[in-house]
């Protein structure tokens, strides 16, 4: 009887202490092979510290951990040896061409000459690298900056990559098309980790959890999440408020009786509503103020309803205990 495969990341109770303070405490999920993982969480809650740990970077404090089958803890260089890693700052060298950049990678993960060759074939051609094979780093654009800086952390052919924001401050046609690569990598076989601020790529993932200030407090597939009782508690639904005036529309919309929070989405206002407010009460309040509204209809809970909702919950828990 086979084996079940193991996870490609393992977390169990990860720790991670600077001096007195917890930046990153008692962290727990898993990865699964072939898997596109999002880590998200707003700035400074320990996305890249976790990185960090589990890439052998930054010692762990407390915890354990395994990637791709190895031991964090006892082995760390074997880890770094066996994943691909791309920073969220553009990292390769701007002075260089982007045929010396990937040369210079493939030496310093010691391939052959051969070896080196073929993958740079490979990545050329999956990349859409062909056309640019001269140029200065420096003279790509942030879009082609970040498939070269993918192509370079491919060449060892890791199974596990992380990329740690890699469509900041490119423009949505290019992080469309890094997305699609990162399907096509997918389907072979690689598996990511990816740290995102863009709920639109969280929806593209197959596993999402998110950290609060050093505290994991969401872990699943997005359509679990969107489940989480938290997230759209028994007794309430969702509804889009479709309006031109969307900034006076969600001021009056948060002082009517039934509606338990409220927030712009675009051109909407999303609401969790009591379900004794029905959609032609709520429509008729807000026209009582003169409010223009082109259509209210009910939703599912976006994974940004869900981490909106998940924050409020735990900033008013730690309001509560320190009061």
């Amino acid at each position: 009887m086979t084996e079940p495969e193991k996870p490609a990341i393992i977390a169990q109770n990860l720790v991670r202490r600077f001096g007195s303070f917890t930046a990153v405490g008692d962290v727990s999920f898993g990865v699964e092979k072939g898997e596109i993982f999002g880590f998200l969480g707003p700035n400074g809650s320990g996305k890249t510290t976790v990185i960090k740990m589990l890439t052998g970077l930054l010692p762990l404090s407390g915890g354990d951990a395994s990637v791709l089958g190895i031991d964090v803890r006892k082995d760390p260089e074997t880890v770094r040896e066996n994943i691909g890693y791309m920073s969220q700052n553009f990292s390769l060298y701007s002075d260089l061409t982007v045929t010396e950049n990937l040369t210079f990678y493939g030496r310093i993960y010691g391939l052959s000459s051969d070896r080196l060759g073929k993958r740079m074939d490979d990545i050329v051609q999956l990349n859409g690298l062909g056309p640019y094979m001269n140029r200065l780093a420096a003279q790509l654009s942030g879009g082609w900056k970040q498939r070269l800086a993918l192509g370079c952390a491919m060449l060892h052919e890791p199974k596990l990559i992380f990329l740690d924001e890699p469509t900041a401050g490119i423009d949505p046609v290019a992080r469309r098309q890094l997305w699609d690569l990162l399907f096509e990598l997918s389907a072979h076989g690689i598996t990511f980790f990816v740290t995102t601020h863009y709920m639109d790529e969280a929806e593209r993932c197959s596993h999402v959890a998110y950290i609060y200030y050093g505290k994991l407090i969401a872990d699943g597939t997005p359509d679990s999440l969107r489940e989480l009782p938290d997230v759209q508690p028994p007794g309430t639904y969702r509804v889009e408020i479709t309006t031109p005036e969307v900034t006076r529309a969600l001021r009056f919309a948060r002082t009517i009786p039934g509606i338990r929070s409220a927030t712009i989405f675009g051109q909407s206002v999303h609401a969790l509503i009591n379900d004794d407010l029905d959609l032609d009460h709520l429509r008729a309040e807000l026209l009582k103020p003169g409010i223009v509204i082109a259509e209210i209809r009910p939703l599912a809970p976006s994974l940004e309803d869900v981490f909106v909702e998940l924050t409020y919950k735990h900033q008013a828990q730690a309001e509560a205990t320190r009061d």
